[in-house]
């Protein structure tokens, strides 16, 4: 049965403002799905849609890539640190999502991973924030040594646990390998990119013959949504933790991880 179009407007609404803050945008799609009664098939969608809000990193950071493909043509060495640091960011989680897909699916059909990794990962984000000594200043993202950058990449493959968040792994990890919180966040947005990208193009062939045209407009609606609203939200996220830091969002994780096991052990 087709998905209503208010719940994939719904759907790709929380897509577009969890993607890119630390508090899990699989998981928060996973227990709206739970929550709505929604399949669990609905996990490729919910993996694929995640690319709109991708895109929104493309748009809003469009002269910096510009800057950096003109970069490498004429071998600028700032340029090459800056797409040396976003691969090698990438590397581990392509390695391990290659091998381990299933067992990452198996655990997207089950809502109270999510709503435990929330409260532990709430938990995490206050003791980074509070025990880790103050960050260097890195400037901007080709600062960064390739080993803090590899680090960061290894760092991230926590998030294929739903409910880790892809954002928090990589901002923390970077925050404990001494990056400040700007480039913190801008590296995790950019390092979305080549992330999602192949966890879709994997979504998508290993689900191939689940999907009809049916699956497809399911999935362009929620792509666009989650385009618009990560666009609005990208900008806004730069600026709170720049001024207030990530402990909102952790306390944010631990009332909701808390309020949503609560609900799964009742139901």
């Amino acid at each position: 049965m087709a998905t209503p179009l208010f719940l994939i407007v719904l759907l790709g609404i929380i897509e577009g403002l969890t993607e890119f803050i630390p508090v899990s945008s699989t998981g928060h799609l996973v227990l709206a799905s739970a929550l709505m009664g929604l399949p669990a098939g609905s996990t490729t969608f919910d993996i694929v849609i995640q690319l709109g809000a991708i895109l929104a990193v493309v748009v809003a950071y469009r002269a910096r890539f510009a800057g950096v493909i003109a970069g490498l043509l004429r071998r600028d060495p700032g340029a090459i640190r800056f797409t040396r640091n976003v691969l090698l960011g990438f590397l581990p989680a392509a390695a391990i999502g290659a091998v381990a897909y299933s067992a990452i699916r198996a655990m997207l059909e089950q809502p109270i991973i999510v709503a435990v990794a929330l409260i532990v990962g709430g938990i995490l984000i206050l003791l980074i924030e509070r025990l880790v000594p103050k960050p260097q200043v890195t400037h901007e993202v080709e600062d960064m040594g390739w080993r803090t950058a590899l680090g960061i990449g290894i760092v991230q493959c926590l998030s294929m646990i739903p409910g880790v968040s892809r954002s928090g792994a990589t901002i923390m990890g970077a925050l404990t390998l001494g990056v400040d919180r700007r480039v913190a966040a801008e590296y995790s947005f950019f390092l979305a990119i080549p992330t999602m990208c192949g966890a879709t193009a994997l979504a998508l062939w290993k689900s191939r013959d689940e999907l009809g045209r049916g699956g497809f407009s399911e999935i362009a609606i929620g792509f666009a949504v989650s385009f618009v609203v990560a666009l609005v939200v990208i900008r806004w996220f730069v600026g709170i933790v720049s001024r207030r830091g990530f402990a909102p969002f952790a306390w944010y994780r631990i009332v909701a991880g808390s309020a949503a096991l609560v609900w799964l052990l009742a139901r």
